[in-house]
Order: C-alpha cells, then sequence, then structure tokens
C-alpha cells in the first residue's frame, strides 16, 4: 500500500475531494491537509513523514512544504498539480482532473 498525501490551502474543496475519490483505490491509503494555519487539517511533520507520495494543488503549496518541512521531503515523491482554487468540494470537473492528473503519477499493483 502506497501513503497518498493531498495538500491544497484550507483542506475544504480540492484535497479532500482528492481524499475521497482516491480512498477507495485498493493499493492506496490516503490523507489530506492545508498548508493554511486556517486549515480544517494543517499539514504536519507526522503526515509528511506517513506519506510516499504528495500531491500538491499549485506551485504555492510546494514552496511552503519545502520552506517548511525540507529534510522530511527528500526521499518523498512530490507532484505539482497544477489545479487552481476555482472548484467546490465533489465538482465533476474537479474530479476528472484529479483523476487524471493523480493517475499519470501512479503505478497500482492491479494495472
Amino acid at each position: 500500500m502506497q501513503n497518498l498525501l493531498f495538500i491544497c490551502s484550507r483542506n475544504k474543496w480540492r484535497s479532500p475531494t482528492a481524499e475521497k475519490v482516491w480512498r477507495k483505490h485498493p493499493d492506496f491509503n490516503v490523507r489530506s491537509a492545508g498548508t493554511s494555519p486556517k486549515a480544517r487539517k494543517t499539514v504536519s511533520s507526522s503526515d509528511i513523514g506517513w506519506a510516499d507520495v504528495i500531491f500538491v494543488m499549485e506551485q504555492k503549496h510546494k514552496n511552503r512544504l519545502k520552506a517548511e518541512f525540507t529534510w522530511l521531503l527528500e526521499h518523498r515523491a512530490l507532484h505539482v498539480l497544477d489545479i487552481p482554487d476555482e472548484y467546490q468540494y465533489m465538482d465533476d470537473e474537479l474530479i476528472k482532473e484529479l483523476e487524471i492528473s493523480v493517475g499519470a503519477h501512479l503505478q497500482p499493483k492491479n494495472a
């Protein structure tokens, strides 16, 4: 099982949607968090340590993670999905974007 961590700003729409979409896949454990102190769940060092692969929605999220967790990120795959903050939770277009962009980076055992 691979551990996937999805990050956006406030852990309100994009990363929780990604968590819900990918949670049903049998090869992955999934969490989500946000970079903002006002996030529903703020990313922690234990989240970073747990993750095998980290997906951030925008470059600014990668920059924040690198600034705060540099040493923890050294041996972790970190991908920027380039998904802007213009979707609501479980928006159909957001789900499609997540399935395509995340799927391009993963190698499920059942594929």
